[in-house]
């Protein structure tokens, strides 16, 4: 499945990439910006960035799932990704309404 249309990047390489990352460091969290990074890409229109962080939260949990991390660590650790997904979101939006009111102005 394409996720990013701008860089041509499917969901199984961005699963790879994740999974390359927990590997090295099964704590880390991972942003968007990283998995870009790490395959030597980076974001044009950011419009994937949502869809990437879900990625990221989803292939996180199994991680942990399969390394059997106990239940109330992989919560913690999930709870903290979905706040990490809010903040970008919201810079995100912020940016895209900047750029609005420069193109009106």
């Amino acid at each position: 499945m394409l996720v990013c249309s701008c860089n041509v990047i499917t969901k199984a390489e961005i699963t790879q990439v994740i999974t390359d990352l927990l590997d090295e460091d099964c704590w880390r969290l991972i942003v968007p910006v990283q998995v870009y990074h790490a395959m030597s890409k980076r974001g044009k229109c950011c419009g994937c960035f949502p869809n990437v962080v879900d990625i990221i939260v989803s292939v996180t949990e199994a991680y942990h799932r399969e390394q059997e991390t106990s239940e109330a660590e992989i919560i913690s650790f999930i709870d903290r990704l979905k706040e990490k997904h809010v903040q970008c979101e919201t810079v995100r939006l912020i940016a895209k309404e900047r750029m609005r009111r420069a193109a009106v102005a």
